[in-house]
């Protein structure tokens, strides 16, 4: 529980304020459907569902980045890749879809990691699963009032046979967006799954050093990365009997880390946070502990060399869901749970299942020392500062 006052910070440089709206829009090359409420803007694309842009809207340059990754390469709509024509820039493996069409938040669903098997690889599935390789289809009319604005789009998965909806509501007068999906079994047999929200943030918001992430995480261990060890976050405990911080983007290029950690399992409700020392700005995600057991924390600093990478890719992405590695289903299922808790999700024969998070954005004063705690209390989110009593209070224009 968060106690002591609290630190209201009033958006800098604002723009005069706008009426919610819906419009489609190019986005970095891409078809993408556009909501706003007047304080923040977010795009979602339509090939493979990914939100592409988180931005407050403010005349600050510094305030109003989209601290979300965009390639340093042009994309394409995934369900339009050709092989004859697309495979000499993204390759013809099983990431073919998933690095023609990557940016920012993708949804990794059935899986997450690659195939299963060579046979799965060669009938077509792809990295990350069926989600980000396909269109993503306006589903309803939004609904747009004085009470802000509401988005429908889903889409059809057909050799995993699901259904996945998304439902992007942003309140008026709140930099804060709620997120709802379904999934929807078509077959009429319970079967397990993957399902983990990858957040893939990028420069300018990502860099080394400067880029720093809290969360409600307890125990984890590393998979890949230059210092392993077993991990109490925030610390990381070496074969020396030395620890270190793993709060912030690490330093050594043309490598590559995997961490995974395990959510407070004593909380209804866990968080994670990133901000940038250099940016007045604090992104974070809030999700229900039961539905999310696992945050991952994937930092890639140069080390992918080929095509369409090329070693230019500097990004942090945190994978909150059912998984705690990208190993693949049947890897995740062999595996079945890991420091006591499950390694995949489970849905029954035509059942329909939902899951809902809360993304939200806020101003941070200078010197801002990191987030030691998020409460979610009716119609606001407390953000509580590390080694101070300074609280920042964002209303969410939601009462669960």
């Amino acid at each position: 529980m968060i106690k002591s006052v609290s630190l209201c910070i009033v958006m800098m440089s604002c723009l005069p304020a706008q009426p919610p709206s819906f419009r489609l829009e190019t986005v970095h090359g891409r078809q993408a459907y556009v909501i706003e409420n007047g304080k923040m803007r977010v795009s979602a694309l339509r090939g493979g569902g990914h939100i592409a842009e988180l931005q407050l809207l403010t005349n600050d340059p510094r305030l109003g980045i989209n601290p979300l990754y965009i390639p340093p390469y042009p994309t394409i709509e995934p369900y339009n890749y050709e092989q004859a024509r697309d495979s000499s820039f993204y390759g013809s493996g099983p990431k073919q879809w998933l690095d023609a069409g990557y940016m920012g938040q993708l949804l990794c669903f059935p899986s997450f990691g690659p195939p299963s098997s060579d046979d799965e690889a060669r009938i077509g599935q792809g990295y990350h699963g069926e989600a980000v390789t396909v269109e993503w289809k306006q589903s309803k009319a939004p609904q747009i009032d004085s009470g802000g604005v509401t988005f429908y789009y889903s889409a059809e998965l057909p050799k995993t046979m699901y259904r996945v909806e998304r439902i992007l509501r942003l309140p008026a007068g709140a930099t804060v967006l709620h997120v709802e999906e379904w999934f929807e079994n078509l077959t009429a047999f319970d079967r397990p799954f993957n399902r983990d929200e990858h957040v893939t943030f990028g420069p300018p918001f990502v860099a080394s050093e400067k880029t720093m992430l809290d969360m409600s995480g307890t125990r984890g261990m590393t998979k890949k990365g230059p210092a392993g060890g077993d991990i109490d976050w925030p610390k990381a405990k070496l074969q020396d009997g030395s620890s270190i911080d793993l709060r912030a983007f690490q330093t050594l290029p043309k490598t590559s880390v995997f961490r995974a950690i395990l959510v407070d399992r004593s909380r209804s409700t866990a968080y994670f946070t990133m901000y940038n020392a250099d940016y007045p700005l604090l992104a974070g995600y809030l999700f229900s502990t039961a539905d999310n057991p696992w945050i991952c924390d994937w930092q890639e600093n140069g080390s992918a060399l080929a095509t369409p990478r090329f070693g230019k890719m500097i990004a942090r992405g945190i994978e909150f869901g059912t998984s705690p590695f990208d190993e693949g289903l049947r890897k995740s299922v062999e595996r079945g749970t890991l420091f006591g808790a499950p390694t995949y999700g489970w849905i029954n024969g035509r059942q329909r299942m939902k899951i809902s998070y809360t993304i939200f954005l806020t101003v941070i004063p200078a010197g801002f020392a990191g987030v030691s705690d998020v409460e979610v209390t009716p119609g606001e989110i407390v953000i509580a500062e590390r080694n101070s009593k300074r609280r920042i209070t964002v209303p969410s224009g939601y009462r669960p």
